[in-house]
Parts: C-alpha cells; structure tokens; sequence
C-alpha cells in the first residue's frame, strides 16, 4: 500500500523534479555558465534569477502530463497531433542527445585523466560502459535512489565558491539588477545560457519519470484517481520541482560566481569546456577549488549521461509503442534498453571520430533551441486539453508561467537565428 504523502519523509517527497534539475547542470552546462563567468563576471547573473520561474513552469507543466494522463509527452504526441510532428521532435531530440552525450562523456574523461593522469578515450568509454550498466541492470527502485545521491555531487561547485575570494555585494548587486549590452557577444551568451538551462530532454525525462513513480508505488494516474490522492500528488509535484529547478539554478549562479571570481577577475576570458575550466581554477584558486570542480563535473556526469540517454529511449519508445520502463526488465523492454545503448554508443563514437566538442555543443544548442519552443506549444496545447488532462487541465496561473516561459524561449531562438 502506498505511503500518505504527509507520511513520507522530505527525500522521499523529491524525486523526478530534483534529479532532472541536477541533471540540467551536466558537464556541458557547467561549461556553458564556466565560459559566461569567465567572460563577463557577474554580469549576466541576474538571468538565473530570471529562468528559474520559467524552467519552473514548464517542468511542473511536463510532470502533471506525466501523472495525470500516465503516459508521456512522446506518447501524448501521438495519440492526440500529426504523427509528422511527432516523427520530427523525436529525430531532433535524438541528435541533439547524441551530441551531448558525447560532449558530457568527453568532458568526464577528460577530467578524469586530469586526476588521474591516463588515456581520456579510455576513460570516456569507460563511464559510457557505466553509465549503462547501471541503468539497464540496476533495479528501478535502487536506481532512482542513487540518482537522488548523486545529486549532492553538485554542492562540489557551493564549496569552489567558499575557497574563493568572492566580493559579496557586487555579486548580489548582479544577480537582482539586471544589465545587458546589446551586440553579439551578450547575445550569444543569453542563448547559451536558456539553451543550456530549457532543454527538451528534461521535458520528456520528467514526464517519464512521474510515469514510472506511479508504477513503482502502485497508483493510478491522476485522471482516475480520487480527488484528495490527485491533490496530494499534484502539491507533492509542485514541491519537488520547485525544490529541483530551484538547487539546478542555484548551483548554476555559483558556478558563474565561482568563475568570475577567479578566472574573470583574473584575465581569463575563453573557456573551451569544463575540464578547461576546472584545469584553469588551479593557479587562480588553488588545488582544492580545482578538485572540488573536477569531482563535480564526473558526478553530474553520472548523473546527467543516463538521462540523457534514458529520455531518448522514452520518446523513441513511445513513438513506436513498445514496451518502456526503467522498472521493466531488460528482457521485457529489449528496445527501449537497446535505444539506451545505442544512443550512449553513438556519444562516446564521437569522441573516437575526432569532432571537435565545443562544435558538437554548439550544434546541440542550435537543435535544442530550435526544438524548445514548438514543443513547448505543442506541451501547452496538451496540458489545456479537457480531453488529455480530464479536469485536471492546468491552472490559469501555471498557464501563464508555461505560455511566458514558450514566449521567452521564442525570443531566445530569434535571437541565435538573427546573431
């Protein structure tokens, strides 16, 4: 039977919504915010405050489809819009996933042979090989409950910011007074930095996930529970996806406080990835501060690689009909595994072929970005649809935070096409 929800402990409350914010921090983002940091200081602060109410948004929006309808957004996709559109977000979704699979492996190894000196290729595929092992013979159950562990790998980039040499006031002053020049270099940067924060992973990640809680703890979905149940585990989503988009934003503001406060304050201003990041933080903060980063970047990596992989096999999955789950077997679910291989395969290939990382970020944020707001539409659509979401239609407040959040991202894509 399932535990009442004022029964169950705070950790247990957390689960979709705090792994997939941790997993928003992965080894490509932390390059993202490293470079932002290094390249204007604290000046761009200020727009973590400003995404947090809109990644917010749009992850409750994508959870409550997960939990109210049982299935997810590939899924709905299918049963209720053009299986064209369909076809097209899912083959988007997998490149860009593949692309940043294989940037986030390269990063991994690439730090760890800063660390352990060795061969980076080896290490690459190494953490490729563990990454799916653990998520194809782990059990569910143990599986989620180590993903919520290795979330606390990203409080590496709290303590950078402590050894550091910060100057409070001028990076609280950044991050509650917005300042923005107008040319190509801030532009670019903004689009970076919402690229990297409002993926479309995430959106089918969570939606899966919310899935896969109700069949771990034995309830129905939403739209067919009793109203007091549907209640509780609409204010238990609210919760843990503040809680999660809330710890993912934080830890991104201290990664650019970090960066500005060593390698800007420094002269440092071009950062090529997260091992350069961490490699450079050595002579300016000290050995400590670099560990501490480069221990951060394997950790979300571990977080983050399965994720990525795992929302591939969820949309791939759910566009075909077959059997999906990471509460499933390997036996009973042979091809949403095998999406998982293949797509973590494909990742760490790239890094054997030679492509060039920050090439193969840079074309992941053209893709994602270009995927976000339409499926955002499409998401919002779903999520007012009486005969998707029953009576459990979302809130006009949530509305207006999703519809804003699409808006936004719109923006953000004409400003990368016109840049």
């Amino acid at each position: 039977m399932t535990q009442p929800e004022e029964r169950r402990s705070a950790f247990e409350v957390l689960g979709p919504g705090l792994v997939t914010g941790a997993a928003d921090d992965d080894p490509s983002g932390i390059g993202t915010y490293s470079q932002v940091g290094a390249q204007f200081g604290y000046g761009l602060a200020w727009t973590m405050a400003f995404g947090f109410p809109l990644l917010a948004s749009i992850q409750a929006i994508c959870a409550r489809i997960g939990a109210t309808t049982g299935k997810g957004i590939a899924q709905n996709l299918r049963r209720h819009y053009p299986p064209a559109l369909l076809r097209l977000v899912v083959v988007l979704l997998l490149v860009a996933n593949v692309i940043n699979l294989g940037a986030d492996l390269g990063a991994m190894g690439a730090v760890l042979a800063l660390l352990v000196p060795g061969p980076v290729l080896l290490y690459t595929a190494a953490f490729g090989v563990l990454s799916v092992g653990l998520e194809v013979f782990l059990s569910y159950d143990r599986y989620a409950r180590i993903l919520k562990w290795t979330t606390l790998s990203l409080f590496a980039y709290v303590g950078v910011v402590f050894v550091a040499d910060v100057p409070v006031g001028e990076a609280l002053r950044a991050l509650v007074v917005p300042s923005f020049t107008f040319d190509r270099e801030h532009a670019m940067a903004l689009v970076a930095v919402f690229g990297t924060t409002i993926s479309p992973y995430l959106f089918f990640w969570q939606a899966g996930q919310e899935v896969e809680e109700q069949h771990r703890r034995h309830i129905k979905p939403l739209h067919v529970s009793p109203r007091s149940r549907a209640e509780a585990e609409l204010r238990r989503i609210r919760t843990d996806t503040l809680v999660g988009m809330g710890f993912s934003h934080l830890v991104a503001l201290f990664i650019i406080i970090a960066t500005a406060a060593t390698l800007h304050a420094n002269g440092v201003r071009e950062i090529a990835s997260a091992a350069q990041a961490a490699e450079a933080l050595r002579p300016i903060a000290g050995d400590l501060a670099f560990a501490l980063f480069a221990i951060g970047i394997i950790g979300t990596g571990l977080l983050a690689v399965p994720i990525l992989a795992g929302s591939a096999a969820y949309a791939v999955s759910e566009t075909f009909g077959w059997t999906e789950g990471l509460n499933r077997k390997p036996r009973e679910a042979k091809a949403f595994y095998g999406v998982i291989v293949l797509a973590t395969a494909g990742g760490v290939a790239l890094n054997f072929i030679g492509i060039d990382p920050m090439k193969a970020l840079y074309w992941a944020a053209v893709v994602n970005g270009l995927l976000a707001p339409p499926l955002m539409v499409v998401t919002m659509l779903i999520a007012r649809n009486p005969r998707v979401m029953g009576k459990l239609v979302i809130s006009r407040p949530l509305a207006f935070g999703g519809w804003l959040s699409t808006a936004v991202m719109w923006i953000v894509a004409g400003v990368f096409l016109l840049s």
